[in-house]
């Protein structure tokens, strides 16, 4: 039977389950056994999709599923790439990036004209329309960019933004000279391209941002909040069709459009780019590939001639701008090399200029055959031209783009080699609604870098029945273990049985080094309960590391601003360093907008010695804590509060801050907010001071929350250097 079933394959393959198998395999297999030929992926790929393409094997057609894959392919490199770019830069450097598409666009026109005239001796139109082809390119050098972790560097921020500029040009080119081929060129033309695009931008930049913030507010499901993404981003391409302008256009501004609602480090981003490294973009690379014949590049010589004669004069062109580039900015050889990679490949808009060039018919010969815009030399020659190109811009992209990762991590390593050595971050859990959450905030706290030193604990009552006890423990813990391993991150859950929660926290603590401790914000269960309740109190007591307190209310990834309030004193605390590197990597990773509140001291001091690890930030006077009322006026309903305290009697602590948590619970419900209680040097000779304490009718410590005995708690404290106070109410 499987025999019969077999001798039934002919060729071109037919049955989908068997070709959708054959790409698979090419997709694993080949990359890996061609770059043992020093071959890149890229291009292996596409040299896959010769083979096995209609002009060589023929094993496949290019039929409609290669194509519709391939266009999903092309529109998800722009739309990563519209993602990925850091918005503040991509801002700062706007008219930079103009300038460099303008440019890049002129040089690439000019000289496609030049060739085409008195070179292969066309009309002007068909000369045109060369240049055209010249200056578009597609950015199939990407995906080795954002694997490399370099896309926020600066000259890849340019290029990106030039290649919108250049892209948009040339294809506005095409669409003119297709016009005034055919007599369709009119004011009713240009007044309705403008609309249409500006119509169109609106929408995607303005509207776009609202209903995804809506959307991911509301709904946590992954697969819900993937599939919404890649709805909006194909929506936003076709409107941009719809508006006449190509739909990779339309990918990048929907991925601009979503760039601050999906962190880097969010797991939503990590599928994100799985799917499309895994699936979209090598069936675009191999769909290009099945477009070259190398048949015809031997059947005349006028073939060859004109891929030559392109493929050198668009590659001048294209260094040519880099070059202009590296001088006028002052860039490196790797980053010149790194942007010509970038601008110097021609694939989907060079291929769909030639195919309207060669199907647009300008009259007939005497004996009935079309005269068109650009002839079948031209269009073979395209092919050459796409394949030579994509090669060469790959391989000197990805020299460029590796010296550069390089150099970076090599800084990044000099700058932060003993903070990234000593990172380790517990999160205790008990309840199962925070413990995404809790993981989200310490992915978001730590350096991309690094991708462990995530710790999970939860401490299970020796008192209760070890299997129900461990049961729920184990659940907490790996919930948290998939939560962190959808960002390729990895956790390390500790199960401890202990009669005192606080004993099993504050011995974790200690056995694993740990430097950073995140705590939600517990429910207040009575009038006589805190608000941060015993246990936070008491580890704040222990515990002198670097401590976050979080009560989400919405998602960190929806987070529009961070609005710190830094005390008087704070940066001449023994943590200050610590936890201002923190929340530089949480703005950072969320790319939500910082704004200091501080004193004249403290922002003089911010602005004089961190500027660079906050590039963006605002910063806001702020006299004392008396004000923090008035930041009710100011908060709006997408920002976090983060508030940077103090235990009590260290440098930094103010007695206001003990009016901080009934501020919070009137004028902030509705925010997220995280309170930073950050490493202290103690004042009182290096004694440490337990809080003050009252009778018992005012004990602010619940020993029977807190799960420990007074004695033990007594205990747990060197009396040669502690002085306990006891006090009654006047």
């Amino acid at each position: 039977m499987l025999l019969a079933g077999l001798s039934e394959i002919t060729l071109p393959l037919k049955n989908p389950v068997l070709q959708f198998s054959l790409i698979l395999f090419i997709i694993l297999f080949v990359p890996f056994f061609l770059k043992r030929l020093k071959i890149p992926s890229l291009i292996s790929l596409i040299i896959a999709g010769a083979v096995v393409g209609p002009h060589g094997l023929n094993l496949m057609l290019r039929d409609s599923s290669i194509v519709l894959f391939g266009t999903v392919g092309l529109l998800y490199i722009m739309f990563v790439a519209g993602l990925e770019i850091d918005v503040a830069d991509f801002k700062k450097n706007s008219g930079r990036s103009v300038l460099f598409g303008l440019y890049t666009f002129l040089i690439s026109e000019l000289l496609g004209i030049f060739v085409g005239l008195y070179v292969l001796h066309y009309s002007l139109l068909s000369s045109v329309l060369i240049g055209s082809i010249f200056a578009s390119h597609t950015l199939i050098v990407y995906p080795i960019v954002s694997r490399l972790g370099i896309s926020k560097n600066r000259a890849v921020t340019i290029a990106l933004g030039g290649t919108i500029i250049t892209d948009t040009l040339a294809l506005l080119v095409l669409a003119v000279v297709a016009g005034s081929s055919t007599g369709e060129l009119s004011f009713a033309f240009w007044a309705r391209l403008l609309a249409g695009v500006m119509i169109f931008s609106l929408i995607v930049l303005f509207l776009f941002p609202v209903v995804a913030r809506w959307f991911l507010k509301r709904f946590d499901d992954s697969v819900l909040q993937y599939l919404f993404v890649l709805g909006m981003v194909f929506f936003a391409a076709f409107l941009a069709e719809a508006a006449g302008v190509e739909a990779i256009i339309g990918a990048f501004l929907g991925g601009l459009a979503l760039n601050r609602l999906i962190p880097r480090t969010s797991a939503l981003m990590n599928r994100i780019r799985f799917v499309g490294d895994a699936i979209f973009i090598p069936f675009f690379l191999i769909g290009v590939g099945m477009l070259i014949d190398f048949r015809a590049f031997f059947e005349d010589t006028d073939t060859i001639t004109t891929a030559l004669v392109i493929t050198v004069s668009a590659t001048v062109a294209k260094y040519l701008s880099a070059w202009i580039t590296q001088k006028i900015y002052g860039f490196s050889a790797d980053q010149r090399r790194l942007i010509f990679g970038l601008i110097s490949a021609h694939a989907a808009v060079a291929l769909a200029t030639v195919l309207i060039g060669y199907n647009t018919v300008t009259g007939y010969t005497l004996d009935g055959t079309p005269v068109r815009l650009l002839d079948e030399s031209v269009l073979n020659g395209t092919i050459l031209f796409i394949l030579v190109t994509c090669t060469f811009a790959t391989v000197v992209g990805e020299k460029g783009a590796q010296n550069i990762a390089f150099a970076e991590q090599a800084d990044e390593a000099a700058k932060t080699a003993i903070t990234d050595a000593q990172e380790r971050i517990l999160m205790p859990l008990n309840d199962p609604e925070t413990v995404e959450e809790l993981v989200s905030l310490g992915i978001t706290l730590k350096s991309p870098k690094i991708r462990d030193g995530l710790f999970a604990l939860h401490v299970a009552d020796s008192s209760e029945s070890e299997g129900a006890a461990g049961k729920h423990g184990e659940k907490l813990l790996e919930k948290a273990a998939v939560a962190a391993a959808s960002t390729d991150n990895r956790l390390s859950g500790l199960l401890r049985y202990d009669s005192s929660i606080l004993n099993g926290i504050d011995g974790v603590v200690r056995e694993q080094k740990i430097t950073d401790l995140i705590l939600g914000l517990h429910h207040q269960q009575g009038l006589t309960d805190s608000f941060l309740g015993s246990l936070s109190e008491m580890l704040l007591v222990t515990c002198n590391v670097t401590t976050f307190i979080y009560r989400p209310v919405q998602p960190l990834t929806t987070i529009k601003r961070t609005l710190a309030v830094i005390p008087h004193g704070a940066e001449s605390e023994e943590g200050f360093s610590l936890w201002k590197d923190r929340l530089a990597s949480m703005v950072s990773n969320t790319g939500s907008k910082l704004v200091f509140y501080a004193d004249r001291q403290t922002l003089a001091f911010l602005k004089e010695h961190h500027a660079a690890s906050f590039p963006n930030a605002e910063y806001k006077l702020f006299r004392n804590l008396n004000e923090f009322s008035g930041l009710a006026k100011e908060i709006r309903s997408d920002d976090n509060l983060v508030v940077v305290m103090s235990r009590r009697n260290y440098q930094s602590y103010h007695s206001r801050m003990a009016k901080i948590p009934s501020y919070l619970s009137r004028y902030f419900r509705k925010n997220s907010f995280i309170l930073i209680y950050p490493v202290q040097n103690r004042i009182e000779d290096d004694v440490p001071e337990f809080p003050e304490l009252t009778l018992p009718e005012r004990f602010r410590l619940d020993v029977g929350q807190v799960g420990m005995k007074f004695g033990d708690a007594l205990k747990r404290i060197p009396f040669n250097r502690v002085s306990v106070r006891l006090k009654r109410k006047p």
